[in-house]
């Protein structure tokens, strides 16, 4: 269903992406942000379900600064290398290739959000702080409150499971009470609850947070 494009960042870096485009009518942009997995085939399978509900989509391949066209699966091994990644290319330099996806939707006339998961949660609260362009943000399982100083300019909605061991479902609450453009919710589930290739998917969780998900993108995007 999709493909594979590049992008340019500001900076003059370029890296690929995989994109998804609707069939019918174009109804507004998500820029799909990774797990530290890489874009892989769930990533991908995410891409295509969103163009599946009349969305142009990208995936930008933000490792690409550190380990171009990297897809790790889940064993422990995969864990610890997405990982190490992860703290060789921090939260800044991508979100200028984040921007290069969002600046290409909106060029074609369209509002666009971003969704990110786990280390894509973070960078998708730190979008609507920090990017240009967009109309909403949601976050699945993120370390967010890292970030919690820097105020989000578009609406945000956040999603936990109350069994994550490593990012607490409390957060969206304390989020939510900072800042009044943001909405949180939490699931009977672990952290990861929504990628079906992990032991700890939750199927009703994840279905659940999809339906507020596609909600929250039609009342924002369209």
């Amino acid at each position: 269903m999709g493909q594979t494009i590049t992008l340019t960042a500001i900076d003059g870096f370029t890296l690929k992406a995989y994109r998804a485009d609707p069939e019918g009518d174009v109804r507004g942009g998500i820029v799909v942000i990774q797990e530290i997995f890489g874009v892989n085939s769930h990533i991908r399978s995410v891409v295509d379900g969103f163009a599946a509900e009349g969305y142009s989509v990208i995936a930008p391949q933000i490792y690409d600064r550190s380990a171009p066209d990297i897809e790790l699966g889940y064993t422990p091994e995969d864990v610890q290398k997405g990982r190490d990644i992860r703290a060789e290319l921090g939260f800044d330099k991508p979100l200028l290739d984040l921007q290069a996806a969002v600046s290409l939707l909106k060029s074609e006339g369209l509002a666009v959000g971003t969704v990110g998961y786990c280390y894509g949660g973070a960078l998708a609260w730190r979008s609507a702080a920090k990017l240009e362009g967009l109309s909403a943000a949601i976050g699945y399982y993120g370390g967010a409150a890292m970030f919690k100083d820097e105020a989000p300019k578009c609406p945000v909605l956040m999603h936990y499971g109350e069994k994550d061991p490593m990012i607490p479902s409390t957060d969206g609450a304390m989020l939510a009470g900072l800042y009044s453009n943001v909405e949180a919710f939490v699931y009977p589930a672990d952290h990861g609850f929504n990628c079906d290739q992990r032991s700890s998917y939750d199927g009703p969780s994840a279905a659940l947070a999809l339906e507020r998900s596609l909600s929250f993108f039609q009342d924002y995007l369209g």
